[in-house]
C-alpha cells in the first residue's frame, strides 16, 4: 500500500513538473514569435500532442513500477518479466522522444526534430504489429489460458494459493468449478460456492455428501452455483485483451499525429521566407526626377 502511493505522489510530481515546463515553453514562444518561421498555433498544438505522450509515458513508467513490484511480491515474476521490461522500454522512449521533440520545436533544431519523427515513426510501426499479432493470436491465447487452467484439476487436490485465488473468482463471477462445476471439488465444495440471495446466475441445491452438510442437523438444501468459471474467466481475459489494444490503437493514432505535426514543422523550417528589404528613396517620393525625353533634348543642344 505504502508502494502504490509513493508511486502516485511521484506521478503527481512529474505531472506538476511537465505542466510547468509547458506554461514556461508558451511564454517563451509567445516572447519569440517575431522568428516567425514556424506558426505559432502550429507549435502549440505539437507541444500539447507531445506533452499526452510524455504523459502517457509517464502513467506507463509509473504503472510498470508498481505491477514490478506486485508481481515480485507473489513471486510470479518470472512468467511476466519479458512484459515488464517491454513496458519499461516503451515507456523510455516516450518520454525521450518526447524530450527531444519539445527542444527541437523550441530551438528550432531540424535535427532533433527529425530524430524525434523517426523515433514516432518506428515506435508507431512497433505498437501496430503488437496490436495486429494480439488481435491475431487471440483464439490462440484462448486456447492456452483453458489449457492452464484445466491443469489445475481436480480441485481437491489443488495448492492453498489456487484455492484462495479461485474462491475470489468464483465469488465474483457467481460460479463454482472449472470446468464440470461444483463436480470439479468433489466432496470439498468451498463457501464461495454458495448462491447470493441476488444471484445473477442459476443456481441448485448442494450434494448432500459435500463438506457444507457437516455439522448441519437440518434438511434445508444448501443453494450453490450451478455453472462453471472458465468460459466467465476466459470472457473476462479477452476483454481485459481488447480494452488492452483498444488504448494502444488510440496511443498508436496519438503517436502518428505527432509524426504529422513533426513533418509539417520539418517542412515550414525548410521553407525560405527571408525576402530582401525595400528601400524607398526619399527624392522619389518627392517627385525630385525628370524623364528620359527631356534629358536627352538637353543632350542634344
Amino acid at each position: 500500500m505504502r508502494s502504490r502511493i509513493i508511486t502516485f505522489r511521484l506521478q503527481e510530481l512529474l505531472l506538476l513538473l511537465l505542466l510547468l515546463l509547458c506554461c514556461l515553453a508558451e511564454t517563451r514562444i509567445s516572447e519569440n514569435s517575431s522568428m516567425g518561421k514556424v506558426n505559432l498555433w502550429l507549435r502549440r498544438i505539437f507541444i500539447v500532442v507531445i506533452s499526452l505522450i510524455a504523459i502517457i509515458g509517464l502513467l506507463l513508467l509509473g504503472l510498470t513500477l508498481f505491477s514490478h513490484g506486485h508481481f515480485h511480491k507473489d513471486e510470479e515474476i518470472d512468467d511476466t518479466i519479458f512484459g515488464l521490461h517491454l513496458m519499461y522500454a516503451i515507456a523510455v522512449v516516450c518520454v525521450v522522444l518526447a524530450v527531444i521533440g519539445g527542444f527541437g520545436v523550441f530551438k528550432e533544431k531540424k535535427w532533433a526534430l527529425i530524430v524525434f519523427v523517426v523515433g514516432m515513426i518506428l515506435s508507431s510501426l512497433f505498437l501496430f504489429g503488437i496490436e495486429t499479432l494480439t488481435l491475431a493470436l487471440q483464439p490462440q491465447m484462448g486456447r492456452e489460458l483453458k489449457m492452464q487452467y484445466l491443469h489445475m484439476l481436480p480441485l481437491s487436490n489443488a495448492s492453498e494459493i489456487i484455492v484462495d485465488g479461485l474462491g475470489e473468482v468464483q465469488s465474483e463471477l457467481q460460479c463454482c468449478g472449472l470446468e464440470e462445476g461444483y463436480l470439479d471439488w468433489d466432496d470439498n465444495i468451498p463457501d464461495s460456492c454458495l448462491c447470493a440471495e441476488r444471484s445473477i446466475n442459476p443456481c441448485v441445491a448442494a450434494p448432500r455428501s459435500s463438506r457444507l452438510f457437516e455439522g448441519r442437523v437440518d434438511d434445508e438444501p444448501i443453494m450453490i452455483y450451478r455453472e462453471s468459471c472458465l468460459p466467465y474467466i476466459i470472457e473476462s481475459v479477452m476483454g481485459f485483451i481488447k480494452a488492452a489494444v483498444a488504448i494502444m490503437m488510440g496511443a498508436t493514432l496519438l503517436l502518428v499525429l505527432s509524426v504529422v505535426l513533426g513533418i509539417i514543422l520539418l517542412c515550414r523550417l525548410d521553407r525560405k521566407v527571408d525576402t530582401p528589404p525595400v528601400v524607398y528613396s526619399s527624392e522619389a517620393k518627392a517627385g525630385n526626377y525628370t524623364t528620359l525625353t527631356e534629358t536627352t533634348e538637353d543632350i542634344a543642344g
